[in-house]
């Protein structure tokens, strides 16, 4: 019997891979993987028929230049579609750009109050004039048979075998919380990150929310699960920090590291990446870093 490997069989318990009446690959039957060339739609619709109880009649995974009709010569995912990476796109001859965060500066990418603003023009306009398609990717992504985003940042960050599916908590081998916030650094290269708690504390059981869950899913999420620590990407300074600031106030041994919003989520867009080279073989797929707008003085 053919051994799968490390990353496929990873996938394959945690169950992405297996819906109701489902096989391994569910486009087998359809034939997609014998398709020499993709439109947008039919790598949207493709992607989304793997989502439970979608498509969605309300969502933000909507196409916000361009068309569903785009025969597609290439694909670059990121987390935000900054100039940078629609440049890097039309180098690399992709026209279909697939980012998991807004790119017009709101969570619904509103346009209207923008058309006439210099920043907004030469993003929009830099894409159409280049052909260039943009479908956002966050709600499918984050509602797969498990969470893509999650599964993606657990690779990242080395941590396969911990990792039960559909579970935010990991059990890692104890360290200290001064130890584990370099791992994470190294692991997602991020130069420094925040954190509250005291950083000798041992921490074995891990809490981890990527992105922006908000204050009281966090603290709700601790109360249900009574981590060592909360690893997140961020969260309102008057929130979440301020609960495990009270929790150690009163003895508890809880800390949270706050790793940054792009980053904590990056994973997500490399998950995207390798499951597009797995269903759509021949397509030239390309992950992109967008980094963090926020710099380190």
């Amino acid at each position: 019997m053919k051994q799968l490997n490390p990353r496929r069989e990873f996938l394959l318990k945690s169950g992405l891979l297996f819906g109701a009446g489902l096989m391994a690959n569910p486009f087998s039957s359809f034939g997609y993987e014998f398709k020499k060339t993709w439109t947008v739609g039919e790598i949207m619709d493709a992607f989304i028929a793997q989502v439970p109880n979608a498509p969605f009649a309300q969502t933000v995974d909507t196409i916000k230049v361009g068309s569903r009709d785009t025969v597609v010569t290439g694909v670059v995912t990121t987390m935000f579609t900054t100039m940078e990476i629609i440049h890097k796109a039309i180098e690399l001859k992709a026209n279909l750009i697939i980012p998991h965060e807004p790119t017009f500066f709101s969570g619904q990418d509103e346009m209207d109050y923008l058309q006439d603003d210099p920043v907004f023009r030469a993003k929009y306009d830099l894409m159409e004039k280049n052909g260039i398609t943009l479908w956002r990717n966050h709600d499918y992504v984050h509602r797969m048979q498990d969470d893509g985003v999650r599964i993606g940042v657990v690779e990242e960050l080395g941590w396969e075998k911990y990792y039960t599916p559909k579970s935010p908590i990991l059990n890692i081998p104890k360290t200290s919380l001064r130890n584990l916030i370099n791992h994470i650094k190294s692991q997602m290269s991020v130069p420094a990150m925040r954190y509250v708690g005291d950083l000798e504390q041992t921490c074995a059981k891990v809490l981890l929310l990527p992105g922006a869950v908000g204050g009281r899913r966090q603290i709700e999420s601790i109360m249900e699960h009574r981590p060592d620590v909360l690893v997140c990407g961020e969260s309102n300074e008057w929130e979440t920090p301020e609960y495990v600031r009270a929790a150690n106030e009163i003895g508890m041994k809880l800390s949270m590291i706050e790793i940054g919003h792009s980053a904590s989520e990056e994973g997500g867009s490399e998950f995207v990446k390798k499951w597009l080279n797995e269903y759509m073989p021949g397509l030239p797929v390309h992950h992109i870093s967008s980094g963090n707008s926020l710099q380190i003085f």
